[in-house]
């Protein structure tokens, strides 16, 4: 209790062990679901299932004991979702099909570079130089243009929304049995969320799990086991392949902007519900956080997994009275615990091949599709009686899950907004940065798509 005292200051901040340990607990539950969907998500890159689950599991760990020790708040770290999609669909998929046409080992590679710029930058205070290069407006379109790339593909993973000839989507067969259990399993996520029910996600994840592999859409592999191999994804980082790549530099930009954009943005969310920001509406001890998820990223990349960033499920643990880091060394222990799951993970996310169709996840789609929709809620932050500032955010909304691309969805806020800020008049008004990368962004159009 003495080592807990020093370490986090539990009585300045009028909290207990034992309310942080249900804070951490808490956390936990609403941030779990990302032990199955992550290594689905990352499998459909050619990589392996078991030790990207591990790689996710003993990177959240390391990063939320970073936080702990480091930083002292109540904020959890996982590999985020969005950065998944934009590693697995925009980076490593295949050029005909839109994507970059990387290997995950050159993704990997990348996720590494953007982390240890990001973790350089943090150690040296450049932090504000580099948010400040980005306007506001276009960071909170693409986090809604994120949401919904992630919920298209939970729709189509659940066989809700399928390919059309003439239209190129439309509604698939709603009645089919995955359909039907992708449906029931987002409401009941949705309804238990509506009663503040903690580990909402969790529950109907494994609730859809369960009638999954009761209607045979999953085989079942068991609960717990010895952990998998880590050997099949740890340190395989290929950099002299990213290097040889034309577009290296546009996958670490868009990483190292992705990561910037979510920490600072959960940052600044659980430390203004968790009264940690200071009267000047500044976050004491930003840069310790901001390295602790720094390095959570670039341990991950080495471990297998896509960027590990600060989860806004820790404003979940502050509303159960988390206040310091030991909130956070709670919710790592039972990531480490998470680890002995491989089995269950397996059978959460496999995945059901229909017989001369798609790949459907009907047990993961539901959480895809309601954490899509939590991201929306960004929307409101967007100034849309500016029309240089909103029809950026809008074309980065629209075109992220149109185009199944976040770098697309970057570009053209980009270039948009440089455009319109110029013919605003308020072109040396916008930091020198932004007009650069619009540039940057068209010749890429010029001369690489």
């Amino acid at each position: 209790m003495g080592f807990l005292e020093r370490a986090f200051g539990l009585s300045t901040h009028n909290t207990t062990v034992a309310t942080e340990a249900t804070a951490g607990a808490t956390t936990f539950l609403t941030m779990s679901y990302i032990v199955f969907v992550q290594p689905a998500v990352l499998s459909a890159a050619g990589m392996d299932f078991g030790a990207v689950m591990l790689a996710t599991c003993l990177s959240s760990a390391f990063a939320s004991i970073l936080m702990a020790f480091l930083a002292n708040y109540p904020v959890a770290l996982a590999p985020a979702m969005g950065h998944n999609f934009f590693f697995v669909f925009s980076v490593c998929g295949a050029v005909a099909a839109g994507g970059m046409g990387f290997t995950w080992r050159q993704a990997l590679a990348a996720v590494f570079v953007s982390g240890s710029i990001f973790l350089f930058l943090s150690l040296f205070g450049f932090r504000e130089k580099v948010i400040a290069a980005v306007p506001e407006s276009l960071r909170y379109g693409l986090a809604v243009g994120v949401g919904l790339l992630i919920a298209l593909l939970g729709l189509e993973w659940g066989g809700i929304v399928v390919a059309k000839p003439g239209t190129l989507v439309g509604l698939g067969d709603i009645t089919s049995g995955p359909a039907l259990v992708c449906i029931a399993g987002t409401f009941t996520i949705a309804a238990l969320m509506v009663m503040n029910v903690r580990g909402a996600i969790l529950i109907g994840i494994l609730a859809s799990a369960l009638v999954s592999i009761a209607a045979g859409y999953a085989a079942f592999h068991g609960v717990v086991s010895v952990p998998p191999s880590l050997a099949p994804t740890f340190l395989q980082l290929d950099f002299a392949g990213l290097f040889a790549h034309p577009q290296f530099w546009m996958v670490i930009l868009i990483f190292f902007f992705l990561d910037l954009f979510d920490t600072v943005g959960t940052l600044m969310g659980v430390g203004l519900r968790a009264g940690l920001v200071d009267k000047n509406g500044k976050l004491p001890r930003a840069e310790r956080a901001l390295a602790a998820d720094a390095a959570g990223t670039v341990i991950g990349a080495a471990l297998g997994t896509s960027t590990v960033t600060s989860y806004i499920e820790s404003a979940a643990g502050v509303a159960a009275g988390g206040r310091t880091g030991l909130t956070a060394l709670v919710t790592a222990l039972f990531f480490i615990l998470a680890i002995f799951f491989a089995p269950l993970a397996q059978t959460v996310g496999g995945g059901y091949q229909v017989p001369g169709g798609p790949m459907l996840y009907p047990a993961i789609a539901p959480s895809l599709i309601v954490v899509g929709s939590l991201m929306l809620s960004l929307v409101r932050d967007i100034p849309w009686d500016d029309m240089s500032e909103a029809f950026p955010a809008y074309l980065a909304i629209i075109v992220t899950p149109l185009a199944l691309s976040i770098t697309e969805g970057i570009s053209v806020g980009f270039i948009a907004y440089s455009i319109l800020k110029t013919a605003k008049g308020d072109f040396f008004r916008v930091h020198p940065a932004a007009h650069v990368l619009a540039l940057i962004f068209i010749l890429r159009y010029v001369f690489l798509v």
